[in-house]
């Protein structure tokens, strides 16, 4: 969207002042359309145009003030500009109270004219940019929902989408904060299971005491208290998806007893000698290298490899910068309606701002730094302030490395393609990349999910 062409749609009905005014915006590189009068323009807008309107207020038939109703009728957030004469001043003020952008008085500057249309065009192009993702949010799937265009969530969202419909067992790998449950939703979502329950587990949260009964459910009488039938949280999946988040924190004792559930895709419950078959697929999350902790003795090394068919690897925020101005917008959109706030103005370096900024937190900690901006608790830093231990020339050697990197890697490591995105010639990058030490070799490869691995079924 925010290469979309926007046109200024010019109403004046004088001949020469229409034809200077057009060759005002001609030199200005605005394309525009000019119309002598306001029915004419009218046929012309609709709603969700990128188009900002300049119209005279003296005008026969239909005067400009009449065309600024009628206007805001058709879309309200479409940008009027009133030219007004002298004595048209008032009537101007009571216009912008009704909507209008704003007001040129007669006679002005054409630098004038064009510096109020180059600020309308930008409140324009940002209005229709928010709308184009309000309209995606309302009609997202979970696939949809995992949102960035760099290499690494690309190759995710092709992978959930390939794995949906297959029966194998997942194992997502991620930072905290990085959205397993989401990539969990998606994998559930993408497929024939979505027609079953998706039932999490919180591996943390669940006591060891009441695990028996909660995941494998319980008869009348297997103990005190015990008065019904209630099928646990692995029954309940059956048909659908059990998710077994932060599976590294199950101990080894009710590992064991997990693996045997697995194994046979059978549940028992409390009291009773009846087993029930189960069919589900099982997605299990954690933070850390299972690998390293059941070499470790701290992790079951049969249970890892029974949830190892296959590794989704989610990449932290850091490795994929480029996604990071478009999950933004999307959280503050997320949060003006949330909590019926009016979405701020963004600053024209915001996004420069919010690449500088580690977010180790990840995803989690972005969506959280966007409420705070929509409830106007919080401001991205410069980046060239984040730092106050150092010079300035090393903050600008930094910010400049780390707009180099983001470069190369939308650019796949193509060094041609790099150099025009940050508009300097090839040589002066090269130049650039032996001075900052830049191994352009490793952006020339995708970041890779791990491949299926062989099942110990």
């Amino acid at each position: 969207m925010s290469d979309l062409a926007m046109t200024v749609i010019y109403v004046e009905d004088d001949d020469p002042v229409r034809a200077a005014g057009c060759q005002t915006f001609a030199l200005a590189d605005l394309p525009v359309e000019d119309f002598a009068r306001a029915d004419a323009a009218l046929a012309r807008l609709a709603a969700d145009q990128p188009v900002v309107l300049v119209t005279d207020v003296r005008l026969p038939g239909i005067d400009g003030i009449e065309l600024l109703r009628r206007v805001v009728a058709i879309d309200p957030d479409l940008p009027v500009i009133l030219v007004t004469g002298h004595g048209d001043v008032s009537m101007a003020v009571d216009a912008m109270r009704a909507g209008a952008y704003d007001f040129i008085e007669k006679p002005f500057a054409p630098e004038q004219l064009v510096d109020v249309v180059r600020r309308a065009i930008e409140k324009r192009r940002l209005v229709l940019e928010n709308r184009a993702l309000k309209a995606r949010l309302t009609q997202t799937s979970e696939l949809d929902g995992l949102i960035g265009n760099s290499p690494g969530m690309c190759q995710l969202r092709t992978l959930i989408a390939e794995l949906g419909d297959t029966e194998v067992d997942v194992l997502i790998h991620g930072e905290t904060g990085t959205g397993k449950e989401r990539v969990a939703h998606a994998l559930h979502e993408a497929g024939h299971r979505r027609r079953g329950n998706f039932v999490a587990v919180n591996c943390a949260a669940l006591p060891e005491s009441i695990f028996d009964s909660e995941m494998f459910g319980v008869e009348p009488g297997a103990f005190t208290g015990a008065t019904r039938s209630r099928a646990g949280k692995i029954e309940h999946a059956s048909g659908g998806t059990l998710f077994l988040d932060e599976i590294e924190s199950m101990p080894l004792a009710l590992q064991a007893k997990l693996l045997r559930v697995l194994q046979e895709r059978v549940v028992e419950r409390l009291g009773s000698n009846r087993v029930v078959p189960l069919d589900c697929r099982v997605v299990a999350a954690t933070k850390i290298d299972l690998k390293a902790e059941s070499e470790a003795g701290r992790f079951r090394a049969d249970l890892y490899y029974r949830l190892n068919v296959v590794t989704l690897v989610i990449p932290p925020l850091r490795e994929r910068r480029e996604d990071i101005a478009q999950l933004f917008n999307v959280f503050c959109l997320q949060a003006a309606d949330r909590y019926g706030r009016p979405l701020p103005a963004m600053p024209p370096a915001i996004a420069d701002s919010l690449m500088a900024e580690d977010w180790p937190g990840n995803v989690r900690e972005l969506q959280h730094a966007a409420e705070r901006f929509v409830l106007g608790v919080w401001r991205p830093q410069s980046p060239d302030a984040s730092d106050g231990s150092q010079t300035l020339p090393q903050r600008v050697a930094a910010f400049e490395l780390l707009l180099i990197e983001n470069a190369l890697q939308l650019a796949h490591g193509d060094i041609a393609n790099a150099a025009a995105t940050l508009g300097i010639p090839r040589k002066t990058l090269y130049d650039k990349l032996a001075k900052l030490e830049v191994d352009v070799g490793r952006f020339r490869a995708a970041p890779q999910s791990a491949a299926p691995t062989p099942s110990s079924r």
